[in-house]
């Protein structure tokens, strides 16, 4: 494998008199995530993860620079034939590495003959949010996830994919949410400092001018049904968003399905009231809210312009298609 797999990359090896191949490991590393901690705590960590992995590993460390970089370097570091990339950061840095493994709607070939297996994809929480570990009852703590990349044991996780007429194809491991949700996604980047109660803030500051819409959607080729008022609507591969709010309980990345939650008519009121039920999961009882599992695909009509939050990324979409589930091994 190549060492150095761009210009910003250094490159730690350790010598080791091991008779077995040495894995090459990429971690991706945002230095600017969460207000600058991300970029500080990973100094702190990389004695200790050379420490962990350097006498049987190649640790090739790489800082983004920009929007997208971390799919660039995902990418290259497929097509060399990484034994895997790991995301260090927050979501919005794992949505990036995740969506590069793939590329023009296929997933990424590695192009290294003597690559033993796929590149697998690993997570060492250290941003403001890490939703996605606490599916797996991952704690946020860098240590534990070098321990688990330490082991090396791979599993094959469900990679979701969505797609709007006319534009190109988005993934998503985590939570893809459309309408109030996306929103309050967006706003929340503004208030990082208040750690996970930014999402909380950020809702209410969405629901201000706020209208909801009709939508019709189908699931897995059936026909289309109305639903009206909607506020926010949650696909889910896995079951947290939001800095810990379990928005799709019986989501399971493992299962080939999603699970699809509807909030109809929600006024601001509601959203307080209902907030601790967000967080426990309980809230699929309550008025107003719809849930399903959507074995392979679902398709929305919006009737107006809205929004779609992939997890990082908002868009308006007119149509949007969530289905052919792709997968990749994980640490």
């Amino acid at each position: 494998m190549a060492p150095d797999l761009s210009s910003d990359r250094s490159v730690i090896r350790r010598e080791s008199s091991s008779p077995f191949r040495r894995r090459d490991l990429v971690f991706v590393v945002n230095p600017r995530g969460a207000n600058g901690r991300t970029g500080k705590e990973w100094k702190k960590l990389l004695p200790y993860l050379q420490s962990r992995l350097g006498s049987d590993c190649n640790i090739c460390e790489s800082l983004t620079s920009g929007p997208s970089h971390a799919m660039d370097i995902t990418r290259e570091a497929i097509r060399e034939g990484a034994d895997a990339v790991i995301a260090v950061g927050g979501d919005g840095t794992l949505h990036e590495v995740v969506n590069g493994f793939f590329w023009d709607g296929k997933p990424v070939a590695n192009q290294n003959t003597e690559a033993v297996h796929s590149t697998a994809f690993g997570l060492i929480p250290l941003g403001t949010g890490s939703d996605f570990a606490r599916t797996f009852g991952w704690k946020n703590d860098p240590h534990e996830a070098i321990e688990r990349i330490a082991r090396g044991v791979r599993s094959r996780i469900d990679i979701g994919v969505i797609s709007r007429e006319g534009e190109g194809s988005h993934y998503f491991i985590n939570v893809a949410d459309i309408h109030l949700s996306a929103k309050a996604g967006y706003y929340a980047s503004g208030y990082k400092k208040f750690g996970n109660l930014c999402y909380v803030i950020g809702a209410l500051q969405a629901f201000i001018g706020h209208s909801n819409q009709d939508l019709r959607i189908k699931v897995n080729e059936g026909e289309w049904q109305t639903y009206s008022q909607v506020t926010a609507l949650c696909i889910g591969n896995a079951k947290y968003f939001g800095g810990g709010m379990k928005i799709t309980p019986n989501a399971d990345p493992h299962s080939g399905s999603f699970e699809v939650v509807i909030l109809q008519d929600f006024k601001w009121y509601d959203f307080i009231l209902k907030l601790h039920k967000l967080y426990n999961g309980t809230h699929l009882s309550v008025n107003n809210v719809t849930s399903r599992i959507s074995l392979f695909s679902f398709c929305i009509f919006q009737l107006c312009s809205s929004s779609v939050n992939f997890e990082t990324s908002t868009i308006s979409p007119s149509l949007t298609s969530a289905g052919d589930l792709f997968f990749i091994c994980v640490l």
